[in-house]
C-alpha cells in the first residue's frame, strides 16, 4: 500500500483589506447585497493573484474561485483561527495525496437562505462561539467539511458533510484511530458556552471517496465525551462523563467531579449511538 503524504498550503502572503462576506467598507450593504459581496470576491482574489507569486494547480484562489463560480451566494472559504492578533489568516485547507490522486479537505461555511450573508470573521474563534446563543442578527452559518479533488488542473468536488454547529471554528487537522487504522479528520470549535471545545471527528470508514461517519467528541466544565473502542468493529465509539456537586472541598467550595461515564456505540441497525444502559438514549454522532 503507498504511503499516505499530507501537505499544508503555504499561506498567502497577501491577505485583503476587505473581509471575505462583507468585510471592509461598506460591509453591511455587502452582507444584504449578493452582487457587491460577489464583486468584492472578485476584487480579492484579484488581487490575491496579483501578490500571490508561487501558485499551483488547484491552490487556495482556484478554490475561491470554484467556490464563488459553483456555489449559492453568501458561501465561502472559512480561514484557521489566528493564534496572534496580527497573524496573516490561513484558509482552513489541507492538501492531501493518496497515490496518484491529489484531494483537498477544506472548510466552508454557508449562509441560511432568507437571512443576511455572513462575515467569516464572525463564525471563527473563541468570541464567535456564542454565536450559536443568537446568530440571526450576524447571519446563521452552516459549516459544511468538503472534500474536493484535483484532476488536470481542475477541481471537482466529491462530497460535502455538515457540521452540526454555527460557530466557533478553530483548526482541521487529519489524524489516525490506532484500534482500527482508520484515517479521520477533526475539526476543532472553540465553545464557550461549556467552556471548553468541542471536536467533530469525521471517520472515513469506507475510503476517502466515500461521505464519512461524524462522530463528536468535547471537554467542558461540566461536559466531556471521549473516543472508545466498544464493540470493535470499523465504527468508533464514546464514553459520555456525568458529573456531580455533591461533597466539599476542604476550603468548603463545592466540588465537581465524574461519578460515571456511560458507553456509546454506533448500532448499523438503527443508524444511531445506543447504549446497554437503557435502550432509549441514544445519540446522533
Amino acid at each position: 500500500m503507498k504511503k499516505n503524504r499530507i501537505l499544508f498550503l503555504v499561506p498567502l502572503i497577501f491577505y485583503s483589506i476587505y473581509g471575505c462576506g462583507g468585510g471592509g467598507t461598506g460591509e453591511g450593504d455587502a452582507a444584504k447585497n449578493p452582487a457587491k459581496d460577489k464583486a468584492i470576491q472578485q476584487y480579492n482574489i484579484g488581487v490575491q493573484k496579483e501578490q500571490t507569486k508561487n501558485r499551483f494547480p488547484c491552490d487556495t484562489i482556484a478554490l475561491k474561485e470554484y467556490i464563488l463560480q459553483n456555489y449559492e451566494a453568501g458561501t465561502y472559504l472559512v480561514d484557521f483561527d489566528r493564534t496572534y492578533t496580527f497573524n496573516i489568516p490561513k484558509s482552513a485547507v489541507i492538501y492531501y495525496r493518496d497515490g496518484a490522486n491529489q484531494y483537498i479537505f477544506a472548510v466552508i461555511a454557508k449562509s441560511k437562505p432568507g437571512e443576511r450573508h455572513i462575515e467569516t470573521k464572525n463564525i471563527v474563534g473563541f468570541e464567535s462561539s456564542y454565536i450559536n446563543l443568537d446568530s440571526t442578527k450576524l447571519g446563521t452559518a452552516f459549516f459544511y467539511l468538503t472534500l474536493f479533488e484535483c484532476i488536470d488542473g481542475e477541481i471537482h468536488r466529491i462530497w460535502e458533510s455538515e457540521v452540526p454547529i454555527h460557530g466557533g471554528f478553530n483548526s482541521m487537522s487529519i489524524k489516525t484511530w490506532t484500534p482500527q487504522n482508520i484515517k479521520y479528520v477533526q475539526l476543532n470549535y472553540e465553545d464557550g458556552i461549556i467552556s471548553g471545545h468541542r471536536n467533530y471527528n469525521f471517520f472515513l470508514v469506507d475510503g476517502i471517496r466515500k461521505p464519512p461517519h461524524l462522530l463528536e467528541t468535547y471537554v467542558g466544565i461540566v461536559h466531556k465525551r471521549t473516543m472508545a473502542d466498544i464493540n470493535h468493529d470499523k465504527y468508533p465509539d464514546y464514553y459520555e462523563y456525568i458529573f456531580s456537586s455533591k461533597g466539599y472541598l476542604p476550603d468548603s467550595l463545592t466540588a465537581i467531579r465524574v461519578v460515571d461515564s456511560i458507553p456509546f456505540y454506533w448500532s448499523t441497525k438503527r443508524q444511531l449511538y445506543i447504549t446497554n444502559r437503557n435502550p432509549r438514549w441514544f445519540r446522533k454522532y
